[in-house]
């Protein structure tokens, strides 16, 4: 292996949710930065083809690994590969995450909030429990983990109980994951994402429920803006870590009434 450096050349990055969206904007901004990346999802199709194209894009090596986080045996065998190939992991970016539509609470199956749950917050906790392990034991020492939180993770929409939950509850896990990882210079972070430009978000920008009931438009950002962001979290020395950063649209109606 080579030596690690904190501009990321040789450094190994696992980007859960790599494959599309937001997750494939961080993984083409670490590889530009010098990563070797690992982009992890449950469709392997969608993972392959990620993967050979930001290779051609950045230069960057490119893995990619079918997983699927919100079961253990899933998230051992992802990250068996990533030790037996690189033997180490710098930097976990916790970023898959699932949502359903707009339903009022009681409408909502159970089916439903349990998956939500397991991608969203068991699959971060199961990954961050796995890179503990690999983090510790590694020479040199350490690493840093990113978690994807959402602005929803302070402010909800209207019937999103299960998604807010999560992202509320991941809030917790960072903060747990920095105390815990201090004596191991394992640090954590979280970055709350305010209306980045993807599929999955795709009707914010023409048409969303609003807290007065209404329905509204929302301004968005292109999702490079959060990437850029999880690179500069990514390249701080272990002795620094921001614990939460906000990247949202400026004009979005997080802040205030309504």
């Amino acid at each position: 292996m080579s030596e690690t450096s904190s501009n990321g050349r040789g450094k190994i990055a696992l980007v859960t949710g790599g494959g599309t969206g937001v997750g494939r904007a961080i993984s083409r901004a670490l590889g530009s930065a010098g990563y070797a990346v690992v982009v992890s999802g449950r469709r392997v199709d969608v993972l392959e083809r990620a993967a050979a194209e930001l290779a051609e894009e950045t230069g960057a090596e490119f893995l990619a690994v079918s997983a699927d986080v919100g079961d253990p045996a899933s998230v051992c065998a992802l990250f068996d590969v990533i030790s037996d190939k690189y033997g180490r992991l710098d930097l976990l970016v916790n970023n898959a995450g699932i949502n359903v539509p707009s339903v009022p609470m009681e409408e909502l199956s159970f089916e439903h909030w349990n998956a939500i749950l397991g991608a969203n917050l068991t699959g971060a906790f199961l990954c961050t429990q796995q890179a503990f392990r690999l983090m510790k034991s590694q020479s040199p020492r350490g690493g840093r983990i990113i978690n994807n939180g959402s602005v929803s993770a302070t402010t909800p929409r209207p019937n999103t109980a299960p998604y807010t939950a999560t992202k509320h509850a991941i809030t917790g896990l960072t903060k747990s994951t920095a105390l815990d990882g201090r004596e191991f210079d394992i640090a954590c972070g979280q970055i709350d994402i305010g209306n980045a430009s993807t599929d999955m978000t795709r009707a914010i920008s023409t048409n969303i429920l609003q807290a007065n009931g209404s329905y509204a438009a929302e301004p968005t950002i292109d999702a490079s803006h959060v990437a850029d962001a999880v690179v500069y979290m990514a390249h701080l020395p272990l002795s620094a870590n921001v614990l939460t950063m906000t990247v949202m649209a400026t004009k979005m109606p997080l802040v205030g009434r309504g």
